[in-house]
């Protein structure tokens, strides 16, 4: 009986046949997978200790974070105004009283609680803590006891938007939008009209959905601003899962590249306490960002577009074209919904109001207006008049971007943000915190550090903590103050162990792009027996953007993917940020605008094409690329672009035509659809059907049969080329999957490490290898240290 997991289309390749049909190589043993599989995240995570990646400030000046030991989790709390660091509660005392809690029913392990939220009260005698769905309340002062806490939310559990001082929750139900009391549980239904498909506060770009609601409450938590989301003329997609029987159709709202409708909103503003909506007085808006491909960045956490005056008498919003060409400012008067623009900017290609944060900024109390642009070819902050929508000043000049925006002093007119490529001589990537005054002088750095910083500011900011690495050097987590000096050391990763396991750091690689001028960085995996009077077959591993990279961040991982792992097996593992990616200049970025077919494929042949001419290890002959989404995407066009030099190639879950992908990612990096007279269009230089017929070597293609980010259709597409081109290739279609192939995802992985063994080094691989399981290499990861990429 056939694998229900794997379809194979065309010619069925035999274990020991290689592209070239040569004879079969070394034969692979479990043992070597095995040791390739020991530098998996979820086997090396758990070897490296006392990381900072993610503490969180308390409103009291104080924040917390979770310090991984060889013993487990511990909590921790940093006081840096007294510089003092000690454990935030007795977690033994915590554990028992949270399993008396729910009668034995939850059984907490002290030693590896999970916790994403810690409040303290009575002088730290009482805390409350939550992991996200359920709280409780606990008195350690004597025994410990601890009370569950009802969690206010509406329909399915979902905690709703609190109001700013927690009384209150807005939440989403049967398309229209509910408030709840915390305190009683009393709730109010705030709309009424809202049906299918014209919902309020409802989230859904087609690619990605959400049932938390998208609003933003006003500072006295008396309005909210919202919309009603438009989606009755929005075309439709439709999946059927694999099943023993009648499938049940899921069909979604989800619109593409050229539709005539699209989803729209109409703003409103919603009078909590008199149930009364407000529509503000202007045509519905696109459902559009000024930064990501949906209306909210944040999937119902937050929606930065849009922020309220400090007196809650006006709406400052920024409204965005379809094309995400142009930005509108307005503001509107909460009392009569009249709308004014404030500022308009076009940019010749595609706008972005920062690089993760939006960075726009309202500040009412002196009628300014902070502005990110990168109108001068590298992302930039601006000061203007929000009474005449005129520039007081540029802020920030000079080469090297603006990033994120993570703090704004009023008071004494004080910036402080986080930028790239400002320091000369450094890595480009390398993240760095500044401040800066309005008028643009007085511009510092406060982590002087050659490394990348990741950098968390307290509320107040007086304080924030950073936490600097490299991909080779392990994080150290420090203190600092508004000045950058350092107050106080936190924490300093321990990799002793990780290191006496076997583990290498990647080599940072800098090669000449397509033009052998401009610089292009990297990562390079060797395996950790490498011998260098030896040949190696080199894999990239590929993301071309536009909206991020390939290789991920710079600070430091035990583990980037499965790159080293595939390299144990025999390979050398590259990953280049080519041309048309982000954090460089705007011109890098936009390099391959309107030309999503370029997909930085010439920059990846240039600079593999270096390192072979310059490490005469490299086999150049045998060149392998395997990418996910549009790294899938990529894949199969450098197997079909350059099928001389690309022999080996997987595309996984790959958009293989933008057409038949959501329609706001597409349309901001290629432009509108335009249909030429003579039928071509502007997308047919990067649709992978076109040119499936040039296959030459060994592609396999896998996508997950329920994927709701990039439809199946994306691969049935290249599939249904290579079959009328009478072209042998491999097809993997996991039933039920998503973007991401969940309990398959240890399959595929495996299919991966044999697919390069077997046809691009020529050996053969051991016979269906047993790979962790996914449950356990999933509980691996969320016990671990909480530093892998989010990628």
């Amino acid at each position: 009986m056939k694998n229900r997991l794997s379809l194979v289309a065309g010619i069925v390749v035999g274990c020991g046949l290689t592209v070239s049909g040569m004879a079969q190589g070394r034969q692979l043993t479990k043992e070597d997978y095995a040791r390739a599989e020991k530098f998996m995240g979820y086997n090396v995570n758990s070897l490296v200790y006392h990381g900072v990646s993610r503490p969180t400030w308390m409103a009291d000046g104080r924040f917390w974070y979770r310090d991984n030991g060889p013993d487990g989790i511990t909590f921790m709390v940093v006081d840096p105004a007294k510089g003092t660091k000690a454990a935030a509660f007795d977690q033994a005392k915590l554990a028992a009283a949270l399993t008396a809690a729910t009668g034995g029913k939850m059984k907490a392990d002290a030693q590896h609680l999970v916790i994403s939220e810690i409040v303290f009260s009575d002088g730290d005698k009482t805390v409350v803590v939550g992991n996200g769905t359920r709280k409780f309340r606990c008195d350690l002062s004597g025994a410990g006891v601890c009370t569950e806490v009802i969690v206010p939310g509406g329909k399915g559990g979902d905690q709703g938007v609190l109001s700013p001082d927690k009384t209150r929750a807005a939440f989403i139900r049967d398309w229209n939008l509910w408030v709840r009391d915390v305190a009683t549980g009393k709730e109010t239904q705030l709309t009424t009209d809202g049906v299918k498909d014209f919902g309020y506060a409802t989230d859904n770009a087609g690619w990605t959905m959400s049932d938390k609601a998208i609003l933003v409450w006003s500072p006295d938590g008396k309005k909210i601003a919202t919309f009603q989301q438009d989606q009755r003329k929005t075309g439709e997609m439709y999946m059927v899962p694999v099943t023993n029987g009648h499938p049940e159709l899921k069909a979604w709202k989800y619109p593409l590249v050229g539709d005539k409708d699209v989803t729209m909103i109409e703003r409103v503003i919603i009078d909590v306490d008199k149930a009364k909506v407000m529509r503000l007085k202007m045509a519905p808006d696109q459902h559009r960002s000024t930064l990501c491909d949906d209306v909210s960045c944040r999937g119902g956490s937050g929606w930065d577009d849009v922020q309220w005056s400090d007196d809650g008498k006006q709406l400052v919003f920024v409204s965005t074209s379809r094309d995400h060409k142009q930005e509108w400012v307005r503001i509107a008067d909460v009392a009569s919904g009249e709308v004014l623009d404030m500022l308009s900017e076009t940019a010749e290609k595609f706008f972005e109001s920062g690089n993760g944060k939006v960075n726009w900024k309202y500040l009412s109390k002196t009628n300014e207006l902070l502005w990110f642009s990168e109108r001068d070819g590298w992302g930039q902050l601006y000061l203007y008049d929000a009474t005449n929508g005129l520039l007081k000043n540029m802020i920030t000049r000079g080469d090297g971007n603006v990033t994120q925006v993570l703090h704004v002093d009023e008071k004494s007119r004080t910036i402080y943000f986080l930028a790239v490529g400002k320091e000369t001589g450094r890595d480009p990537y390398f993240s760095h915190f500044y401040s800066v005054k309005f008028t643009g002088k007085d511009l510092k750095l406060l982590t002087p550090e050659n490394a990348d910083h990741a950098v968390t500011m307290s509320q107040d900011g007086r304080y924030f903590v950073d936490v600097s690495s490299t991909v080779t050097q392990p994080k150290t987590a420090v203190v600092r103050d508004d000045e950058g000096k350092v107050v106080m050391d936190v924490a300093k990763q321990d990799i002793t162990k990780l290191v006496a396991a076997g583990w290498v750091a990647p080599e940072p690689i800098v090669v000449k792009a397509r033009d052998g001028k401009t610089d292009l960085y990297g990562y390079m995996f060797k395996p950790t027996d490498f011998d260098a009077s030896k040949k190696y077959p080199i894999v990239n591993s590929v993301y071309p953007g536009p909206q991020t990279g390939s290789c991920g961040g710079r600070g430091f991982e035990a583990a980037h993917r499965d790159w080293q792992s595939l390299a144990e097996l025999g390979f050398v593992v590259v990953c280049i940020d080519g041309m048309g990616t982000p954090w460089r200049s705007k011109a890098f970025h936009e390099f391959y605008f309107g030309d999503l077919g370029d997909n930085t494929i010439p920059d990846q042949v240039a600079g593999m094409k270096e390192l072979a001419a310059k490490y005469p290890w490299i086999d150049i002959d045998k060149v392998g690329m395997y990418g996910h989404s549009g790294g899938g995407n990529a894949t199969a066009a450098a197997m079909f672009h350059y099928p001389d030099f690309f022999k080996v190639g997987i595309a996984e879950s790959g958009n293989h035509d933008q057409r038949d992908y959501e329609d706001d990612w597409a349309e901001k990096w290629n432009g509108l659809l335009v249909t030429n007279s003579d039928g071509t269009t502007n997308y047919d230089s990067q649709s992978n059907q076109y040119v499936a017929k040039n296959l030459k070597g060994k592609l396999l293609l896998a996508h997950g049969s329920m994927d709701n980010n990039v439809p199946l259709n994306n691969t049935l597409l290249v599939v249904d080329a290579l079959i009328k081109a009478n072209k042998d290739f491999d097809l993997l279609i996991i039933p039920n999957a998503a973007h991401a192939y969940g309990e398959a995802s240890q399959y595929m992985t495996r299919r991966r490490w044999d697919y390069f063994v077997k046809n691009l080094a020529g050996n053969v691989p051991p016979h269906e290898y047993e790979m962790k399981s996914y449950a356990a290499a999933t509980a691996a990861m969320n016990s671990g240290p909480d530093e892998g990429e989010a990628q």
